[in-house]
Formats: C-alpha cells, structure tokens, sequence
C-alpha cells in the first residue's frame, strides 16, 4: 500500500466546512477544472476554489442547467463536456488548454449512484463508465496542462461504498454476473481510489500528485436512482423528508462534504504526499476489516498491483495513457 497511507493528526475532524479549511487561502492565478461543478457538493467546491481567486472551469452535460446553477458565481466558466462522450471529453480538454498555459487543480467530482443499468456507446457498464473510465480518459486528455503547472493536484471523489466488495478486472462491465447496482457503484468507487495511486506513480516525479477523497454521505441529485424507502433505510431523512445533518454519522452538509476535496487540493501538510485516500480532512487509516460503511480504506482499495492492472485495463479500453 502507499507508504503515506496514515492519518496525519490535522486536529481537523467531520465537523470542519470548506470554509474553515479555506481560511486565508489566496488561489489568485490559479486554474481548476472541477468536474460535477454545477451540482450540491461540487458547486460547493467551485464556490470555494472561485471565492479564493482561482479560474475555475466547469465541463457540464447540460449547460443551461449548469448556467443557471453557477451564474451567481465569480471567475467561473462553463464548457460542454460529456463522460460518457469520449470526442466530447477531447474537444473540453482541447479548450481548456488553449485558454490556460497550465491546470494546477483537476477535481473529478461528477458520478453516477446505484442505478439501473446501462451502457455506453462502447458497452461499458455505466457506473464505470462514467466514474472511472470517464475521468481516466479527461485526466490523459489534461495531462500536458498538469504537468506545466507547479505543483499540480488532481483530487478524485471515492467514497466508503469500496468497501461494498473491491473490483472484479475479469468482469469489469458485468457481463458475465447478475447486475447489482451496489456493486456496481462499489467497483467504480475502488477504481476511483486506485486510479489515484497509479496516476501518483507516474506524476510524483513531475510534482503533479493525486488524492482520492470520501467526502462523507451528503444528500443531493446523486441519490436520484433511489426509492424513498432506500433513502429512509440509510436514516438519512427525517419524519418530513428533510436531509439529516450529523457529521458524527458521516451526514454532512455540502460545506462539511467539500472540506476533505479543498484539503487534499490546497493542503501544504500534503506536500510531498500522493496517492493516498483521505477523509475528514486527513488521511485515512487502513482498516482491513471492518463495519461496512465504517470509517477508513479497505487494503485493497490502495493495492499498488492492482492499480497498476486496472491502469493498464483502462487505457488498453480507452487507448488513453499519460507518458
């Protein structure tokens, strides 16, 4: 496993908003891509990274949707992207190269949660699909901008759903098993943590480091595949429907769910750390064992083998690849 894979002691903790972490921070000629930008968690993010005078720019699936969601925003601007498009993918990453000399901050925060199965045009599973393959291919597509900044980061969205059962390369798009749309959302979730440690591998010498990130359950449109009865059963609502805040039971306001994204983007007590998955505000323990949905990362959610097997799957599947 990553040999920084330990909690690093920040004081910090569930409570701790976006804001609090952000405090005094000045991103003054900086330029981000935040993918999800438009939406709940991260447009918290792009609120945050925006208010700190960086350039952030949002790729959005529907951009009508996104404008209205971001126009009360400074220094924030929106281009047409879609993950599941690979063309799409290319032509945003071509226009944020061609305006920007460098990216210092890639946050992939959109994704897809527990839904009913579909495919895309390549006949990949979509969770998959669009949550790792996706991001792969935007990451490969960036590459040359994160390499000309100093120091850049790229922080991805996993979460404790990994610890749902890991990943199966033999069956990737669920041909050969039933569907299960938990498995599913766990699969794409252990692919996010480990593309974070193979894409480390290959940047830490160009100082461009990566971080995976569980930002805690925070409810909003990811939920949009789930009954009513599903939501209930996870005590995330109260008796009126409304979102239960309680950090202590990883419930988390968008401004406490932002806060890990905005530490592992900006932190100076990640410097010279990469390719670790965090939560609270600090690095995760390893927990090899333990409650499903419990605190910290399942060892085989930060294997370097088997994030160097699902590199390799990945790009032989999109034909992307970072030098």
């Amino acid at each position: 496993m990553p040999s920084f894979q330990q909690p690093l002691g920040t004081g910090l903790g569930p409570f701790t908003t976006a804001e609090e972490v952000a405090h005094g921070l000045d991103l003054s000629g900086k330029t981000a891509v935040v993918t999800g930008g438009a939406s709940n968690l991260g447009r918290e993010t792009v609120r945050l990274l925006s208010s700190r005078g960086a350039r952030v720019v949002v790729p959005a699936r529907e951009p009508q949707a996104a404008r209205e969601a971001l126009s009360n925003l400074d220094n924030v601007e929106l281009l047409p992207m879609d993950l599941l498009d690979p063309a799409s993918i290319a032509g945003f990453a071509a226009q944020v190269m061609d305006s920007a000399p460098s990216l210092d901050l890639l946050i992939l925060s959109a994704g897809v949660m527990a839904s009913p199965l579909f495919r895309d045009a390549e006949g990949h599973e979509g969770q998959f699909a669009t949550n790792h393959l996706g991001h792969f291919r935007l990451t490969a597509a960036l590459w040359p901008a994160l390499l000309r900044a100093a120091g850049a980061r790229v922080v991805i969205l996993s979460s404790r759903a990994h610890q749902l059962g890991g990943l199966d390369l033999s069956d990737l798009d669920f041909r050969r098993r039933a569907y299960d749309k938990w498995l599913a959302y766990g699969q794409a979730k252990t692919a996010n943590a480990l593309f974070v440690v193979a894409l480390d591998a290959r940047g830490a010498e160009h100082d461009v480091r990566a971080f995976s990130v569980h930002p805690g359950s925070i409810l909003g449109p990811l939920a949009r595949h789930l009954t009513r009865e599903e939501i209930a059963r996870f005590g995330a609502v109260d008796a009126d429907g409304s979102a239960i805040v309680d950090p202590d039971r990883d419930l988390k306001s968008p401004q406490q769910g932002a806060a890990t994204t905005i530490w592992c983007a900006t932190s100076p007590a990640l410097d010279g750390i990469g390719g670790v998955y965090c939560e609270d505000c600090d690095i995760a323990a390893v927990v090899p064992d333990g409650q499903l949905g419990g605190p910290g990362v399942r060892p085989f959610a930060i294997d370097p083998a088997m994030a160097e097997a699902l590199w390799t799957e990945s790009a032989r599947l999109t034909g992307c690849d970072v030098p």
